[in-house]
């Protein structure tokens, strides 16, 4: 049986620890509330950019050479570019662990084909880096303060390397943000580019011809995919860290109380023991 001594000094290490859970949890709670409202922003942005690449691919399809634009070439999937997008730091539950069996997945789904991995978060460059794959980039330090600029050079990077025919799809895996305890593991093809069919019955007039606008909007359109995704899986970290610690708080309170009723039963016990010796004894002298 423990002293006293040795359930006090648990007692004050569980209520240390639940004091860093507690402040983790209302860090993330400060973070995830900027992180939240830039995804919100973003959104709009992207169903506009969307619905005006359909009207321009649908003014556009009647010019051959539409269908030899290397964004849009479809060819075998012999070799893919997957940017996976985790976090930089853990404590977070399963956020980090659902994503990287999710890649582990996609390629074990594709014997056929060779996977080049982007990676972006440390978690995700620490485990592939200690395994057989194919790493054809780091990002490290950008999964939470990252501008614009960061995601476009990647998305730069992975349209280069497909219209070069080095790879012949690239795909996305993030986790989108849904809610505070909710997030959704997305896997996106982002290259080929498929073209929306749906678009407004409006006479447009186009002041340049519809093929160049395409041309400038389809580098656009990768760029802002992969910013959205960088944005939903920061505001999706903060809520998995936020509910982690805040489940980890109420567990600490838990084991802080089982252990105090277990040291007032030692000490009652304690208390039992002495008593009794204290009675044996002058039942003794008697």
């Amino acid at each position: 049986m423990p002293s006293l001594i040795d359930i006090r000094r648990r007692i004050r290490t569980v209520r240390n620890t639940q004091q860093i859970t507690k402040a983790m949890k209302m860090v993330s709670a400060a973070k995830l509330r900027r992180a939240q409202d830039r995804v919100i922003n973003a959104r709009p942005y992207a169903a506009i950019l969307n619905q005006m690449l359909a009207d321009v691919a649908l003014a556009a399809r009647a010019d051959l050479a539409l269908a030899g634009h290397p964004m849009l070439a479809e060819r075998p999937e012999k070799r893919i570019q997957l940017v996976l997008i985790t976090a930089d730091r853990g404590l977070a539950g399963a956020f980090n662990s659902n994503l990287i069996k999710a890649s582990q997945r996609f390629i074990e789904e594709r014997p056929d084909a060779s996977v080049d991995l982007e990676l972006v978060g440390r978690k995700g460059r620490d485990f592939w880096r200690k395994r057989p794959a194919t790493i054809v980039g780091e990002w490290i330090g950008i999964s939470q303060k990252f501008t614009y600029a960061d995601p476009a050079s990647i998305a730069r990077k992975a349209a280069q390397r497909f219209s070069s025919g080095e790879v012949d799809a690239v795909y996305l895996l993030y986790n989108e943000f849904k809610s505070v305890i909710a997030q959704k593991l997305t896997i996106a093809r982002v290259l080929p580019i498929e073209l929306p069919t749906q678009a407004k019955d409006i006479d447009f007039i186009w002041e340049q011809p519809p093929l160049e606008l395409l041309e400038t909007l389809l580098p656009r359109y990768v760029e802002l995919a992969l910013y959205r995704a960088m944005l939903e899986s920061a505001a999706a970290e903060q809520a998995a860290r936020m509910t982690a610690m805040d489940a980890a708080t109420s567990n600490a309170a838990d084991v802080i109380d089982r252990l105090t009723l277990y040291m007032n039963r030692v000490r009652q016990a304690s208390i039992t023991k002495e008593i009794i010796e204290v009675v044996s004894g002058a039942a003794a002298l008697e």
